[in-house]
């Protein structure tokens, strides 16, 4: 079978060179036992410190909205068809046009239901590339953090940003046209960044689920 394709991307001494592409080599703190647990206690300590206490709070108990087998049933069909007219949906769960708009009213003022959009296709929108990419920073001061977060969030091709625990720091889901694109991204969001240590690049060669979809 095909080995999964994995890149190493050396970061460049100076802001716009780009480096060239290499299979990833073994991270040398991997043969020191314990060495990459140890450096995440250190971040997570960093982490928890530098963390406002109500964000603290949210992750640990997260307010939820109170939802009977009626509200499940609505957001399932408006998951799958946000365009379904309030006629249609009221049949489809048996109530009311004017119960089923209060229901979706309130569900929206609650935040069960954050809105509505259009699913569009990216492969004739120039966007037909998928790639995740794993980003590690030389250190998770205040600093260094803010500057890479301000700089993800000007890029519209970095769909989807999470800070995680495990072997790196950062998670990015992007979409573009190429990988020439896709390295012009990586060259001004993180080599122009004096804090990234390093990105490992994973392009995506089928998908086998792409859904946004909640389990309810």
């Amino acid at each position: 079978s095909a080995a999964r394709p994995q890149f190493s991307e050396s970061l460049a001494p100076h802001c716009g060179t780009v480096g060239a592409m290499s299979p990833a080599e073994p991270d040398p703190r991997a043969a020191a036992p314990g060495a990459a647990t140890d450096r995440h206690v250190r971040l997570a300590r960093t982490r928890r410190a530098r963390a406002p206490a109500h964000d603290q709070a949210v992750a640990c108990d997260e307010p939820r909205v109170p939802l009977d087998d009626v509200d499940r049933r609505l957001l399932r069909i408006l998951q799958s068809d946000g365009r379904i007219t309030n006629l249609k949906l009221a049949a489809a769960v048996g109530l009311s046009s004017a119960g089923t708009h209060e229901r979706v009213r309130r569900l929206v003022r609650d935040g069960a239901i954050l809105g509505f959009g259009a699913r569009l296709n990216p492969a004739l929108l120039q966007a037909g590339l998928l790639v995740f990419a794993e980003v590690r920073l030389a250190d998770m001061s205040n600093a260094v953090s803010a500057a890479f977060k301000a700089a993800v969030q000007l890029r519209p091709e970095i769909l989807e940003c999470h800070e995680v625990a495990g072997g790196f720091d950062y998670l990015l889901k992007t979409r573009v046209a190429h990988m020439g694109a896709y390295r012009d991204l990586v060259a001004a969001v993180a080599w122009c960044l004096p804090g990234v240590r390093d990105v490992r690049t994973y392009a995506v060669m089928e998908e086998l689920k792409n859904t946004s979809a909640l389990p309810l």
